[in-house]
């Protein structure tokens, strides 16, 4: 494996989006799984991550993390994968990826928390509800084959796995647009190997 690029992950985290994008990337990575607990607390990792937790990589000096940060990084380190639309057609790439890393992000945790925002405290959260941010999410899924339009991108790896995991814990709406998305990622070659490869790191 190339020391060029290390991945700092656990079976059980969000690292399945960067092992997603990793194996969309083609590159050879090298896999550092960090246990929960006090191996993510640790000083070692933590000057990796200070939060302490993952996924992280590191690619020659430079560290990153954050999963769609992480995702826009490779995309734009690795061009060659085509993982990035041309410059001039980003809007609705950068759009959907922080779309995706705010709103979504925060609708659905709430949901899972428990957390509803009373109506005078909707427009102090940044997503108004959770089905303001579903119906504009549906939207986006249904005008495009892919988030950026018809080709697929890195936006697609970060937003489509928030869509699949929602789809499978019960977080989002059984929409038929998201089904029919995450039809379409799903079955995609790498995102067969990631999670054949983070399967077999799973614990027994």
């Amino acid at each position: 494996m190339s020391s060029d690029l290390k991945f700092y992950t656990n079976p059980m985290s969000r690292g399945r989006i960067v092992r997603w994008m990793l194996e969309e990337v083609g590159v050879p990575y090298e896999t550092i799984v960090v246990e929960y607990g006090d191996a993510m607390k640790a000083p070692d990792f933590l000057r990796i991550n200070p939060m302490g937790k993952v996924p992280a990589i590191r690619h020659k000096s430079s560290i990153v993390t954050e999963c769609a940060a992480i995702c826009a990084y490779l995309a734009d380190i690795f061009p060659n994968a085509g993982l990035a639309p041309p410059i001039d057609r980003r809007a609705a790439y950068y759009r959907w990826f922080f779309f995706a890393a705010g709103p979504v992000e925060a609708a659905t945790m709430n949901k899972t928390l428990g957390v509803v925002p009373a109506d005078e405290q909707r427009r102090m959260v940044g997503y108004d509800r959770l089905e303001t941010v579903l119906d504009t999410l549906e939207t986006a899924v249904k005008d495009t084959p892919y988030l950026a339009g018809s080709d697929f991108s890195a936006v697609d790896v970060y937003a489509g796995s928030q869509i699949g995991w929602g789809l499978q814990f019960g977080t989002l709406e059984k929409r038929q647009a998201f089904i029919d998305y995450w039809d379409r990622l799903s079955s995609r070659p790498a995102k067969v190997r990631a999670d054949e490869l983070d399967d077999a790191l799973v614990p027994n």
